[in-house]
């Protein structure tokens, strides 16, 4: 607990105070500004959700969710098939490695899906509010706090089939701060030859295209971009796309308060934000329930 409570969010802070400078050194967009309006507010994702929402994750996983499903699972005979810890005996470092592959495809697939699943768009359109003169790097936490719910759901059977260090999942966490970082920051930079291996903010630019849509948006890698090339889903035209955001992003709340409690405001208008604002009610209700019988607050 103390090693990714203590370690990360410095790693947060170094990674970002880099990146910002490498953006006012070289400028891809010399117009935009580092100092610009919506910055207090994405700083506040930022913190939220690239500290204190991580935190409430672990502990929640760590000492109320994680325990009860493996007794459950070990009740029912399944535990040993489920919890297999196949990497305890790996060296650290193929932990690592492994660790950052296997995570990084589980998320490209659920990437996907939060395009292709109007329920789960609803969501992500709070990432995809990013518009022209607001793409750097601290936008890269401009996200619902549902998606961590989401992908850290669908990440428990890999993660826990694997059984990987504390080492090589903190490892990942911060390679990929650092590359989301990156992603998003306004820098020309593609990486040469490893273009094809990492993902970079040439290439990521593109996934926020104004023109995509569920079935034509590319470029879904987080950390890698090989999935990209192996899945037939990368795109890098020469020149970057006219216009990012996506159609009828002007009626997305424009501050964090509005973002978090996204898509309530929207639930007349659609019945997918209508279920979908009844899930994350539901969702927040148990996280609070578990934070309160577990006496962490």
């Amino acid at each position: 607990m103390d090693l990714r409570a203590n370690l990360y969010p410095l790693s947060l802070l170094a990674i970002s105070i880099g990146v910002m400078a490498l953006e006012a050194w070289r400028p891809w967009r010399s117009a935009q500004r580092q100092f610009r309006p919506r910055l207090i507010s994405d700083l506040t994702h930022l913190v939220f959700n690239g500290h204190f929402l991580g935190v409430l994750v672990y502990l929640a996983w760590e000492r109320g969710i994680e325990p009860a499903v493996r007794g459950s699972l070990d009740r029912t005979g399944l535990g040993s098939w489920v919890f297999f810890d196949a990497a305890a005996t790996w060296p650290i470092w193929v932990q690592i490695v492994v660790a950052l592959f296997v995570i990084d495809l589980v998320q490209w697939g659920v990437h996907n899906l939060l395009h292709r699943v109007p329920f789960l768009w609803e969501y992500h359109k709070v990432h995809h509010s990013v518009r022209d003169g607001e793409m750097d790097w601290i936008v890269s936490f401009r996200f619902h706090w549902m998606e961590v719910v989401v992908y850290k759901s669908v990440l428990y059977l890999p993660l826990a089939f694997f059984g990987f260090g504390t080492e090589a999942i903190l490892t990942h966490a911060i390679f990929g701060t650092l590359i989301g970082h990156l992603n998003h920051a306004n820098l020309n930079w593609d990486y040469g030859p490893l273009r094809y291996l990492l993902n970079n903010p040439r290439m990521h630019l593109w996934h926020h295209d104004v023109n995509g849509d569920a079935k034509s948006t590319v470029n879904f890698g987080v950390v890698f971009s090989c999935w990209d090339y192996l899945f037939g889903t990368a795109r890098v035209p020469h020149d970057p796309p006219e216009a990012i955001g996506f159609d009828g992003v002007e009626r997305l709340p424009k501050h964090f308060l509005g973002h978090a409690l996204w898509p309530l405001g929207a639930w007349r208008q659609s019945g997918a934000a209508r279920w979908a604002a009844a899930f994350m009610l539901f969702t927040l209700a148990t996280a609070s329930a578990l934070v309160v019988a577990g006496g962490w607050v």
